[in-house]
């Protein structure tokens, strides 16, 4: 159910030409928006590899005409569309980093009306958006009560852990609202945040020869037995709780007792106090499986060290929260059934767990084949997700003398 005050707003802001000029022309700018996010599919961002990519974005909002265009200190790129200097300040953001190291091909390439290339969806369509928004606003000759922030962060993708956003939230403490644009239909609204801590555990160990040095205990064994203990753990379901080993490493030769052995580990929840209670099971069997590896051997030489390489917030807002009301009545709007999505990790995570209305849209178009070497892209009918995103961002701004902003200054 769309609150009264939401429903009302959107009747002034649907009924306005402006508004509807905009809306036909991000219809008309798909073909344009596809273009540009295969343009910026084809530079390579891999995590902590952002610089060049960034650069060519920030290119982009300079043609644009936005105001304050710059690279802070972590790489994340920025412009800003001034709106009365009373409202409030709107984040609308995508990611600028992938998945996919260095070296990749990520050359789009078109095959049966598809686009096949690694971050074509993720984040390729979320970045292109942000510029339809800009150059939508532009030509409806659109002005806002907020100022809106258009922003590409870095680091939002696995060990990156949202070390972008982190520090957009760390340096500014003027964010009224936030949103971030993803892969996802229009039908879809992301507003809960799980959370996750992730670990690179190591096992170190003497070390010898399978045959002469038998009786040494092994790196590799350690951490089996940690795996085996790890896996038999037990965790709710609600709130949704759940724990991987992701990789594991180790060893020299098929005849080495393992000198060392390391795995990647991800937990998470969208409860803090449920991701550190299986947090703390999961580090107790770890601790376990050393001791019990020397034990075995009758030595204290297997060692083990854990690094936190990942820690990503959880948090959760009501579904009647304004930011939420807002995305679920442009949906509406466009005729689109309202659908809350299951909680997911994204930049939004930050936002919400500070406590900032914050919300997760997708930029439209079919998919698939997401962190893989097989992404694909159907721009067919996309400029509906970006026709959602900005009807929220009116929403949520206010036009001025059609609309007060839903937004409310913190």
């Amino acid at each position: 159910m769309i609150t009264k005050t939401v429903e009302e707003t959107f009747e002034q802001i649907l009924s306005n030409t402006q508004v509807k000029e905009g809306l036909e022309f991000i219809k008309l700018d798909n073909e344009k928006t596809v273009a540009e996010q295969m343009e910026l599919t084809a530079i390579p961002a891999p995590t902590f590899q952002e610089e060049a990519r960034g650069e060519v974005y920030k290119t982009r909002l300079i043609e644009l005409g936005l105001k304050e265009v710059s690279v802070d200190s972590t790489g994340n790129v920025f412009g800003v569309r001034e709106g009365s200097g009373n409202g409030p300040k709107l984040v609308v953001s995508a990611h600028l980093d992938t998945v996919f190291p260095e070296g990749t091909d990520v050359e789009p390439k078109l095959k049966d009306g598809k686009i096949y290339a690694p971050g074509i969806a993720d984040d390729g369509r979320g970045l292109a958006v942000v510029l339809s928004m800009v150059r939508a606003l532009d030509k409806a000759n659109i002005q806002t009560d907020a100022d809106i922030i258009f922003c590409a962060t870095v680091g939002e993708e696995g060990l990156g852990d949202l070390r972008g956003v982190k520090a957009l939230f760390h340096n500014r403490d003027d964010i009224d609202g936030f949103i971030s644009i993803e892969p996802g239909d229009p039908e879809r609204t992301t507003y809960l945040a799980t959370g996750s801590h992730r670990y690179n555990v190591t096992y170190y160990g003497p070390g010898g020869h399978s045959f002469g040095d038998f009786g040494k205990p092994s790196a590799i064994h350690a951490m089996g037995r940690a795996i085996a203990k790890i896996s038999e753990l037990q965790v709710p379901q609600d709130p949704k709780t759940t724990f991987t080993v992701g990789t594991i490493n180790g060893g020299t030769s098929v005849n080495t007792i393992a000198q060392n052995a390391s795995m990647l580990v991800d937990i998470r929840s969208t409860s803090q106090e449920e991701l550190l209670k299986v947090e703390e099971q999961i580090l107790a069997a770890i601790k376990l499986a050393a001791e019990e590896e020397n034990k075995r051997w009758e030595t204290d030489s297997i060692k083990v060290e854990i690094e936190l390489v990942g820690d990503r917030p959880p948090g959760s807002q009501s579904s009647d929260a304004v930011i939420v009301q807002t995305a679920l009545a442009a949906t509406k709007a466009l005729g689109f059934q309202q659908i809350l999505d299951s909680p997911s990790s994204t930049d939004s995570n930050v936002p919400i767990s500070l406590g900032i209305p914050a919300v997760t849209l997708g930029g439209g178009g079919k998919f698939g084949g997401v962190h893989t070497l097989n992404e694909f892209f159907d721009p067919k009918d996309a400029y509906f997700g970006a026709q959602k995103i900005f009807l929220t961002i009116l929403g949520l701004a206010g036009i001025q003398e059609v609309s007060e902003p839903l937004l409310q200054k913190r």
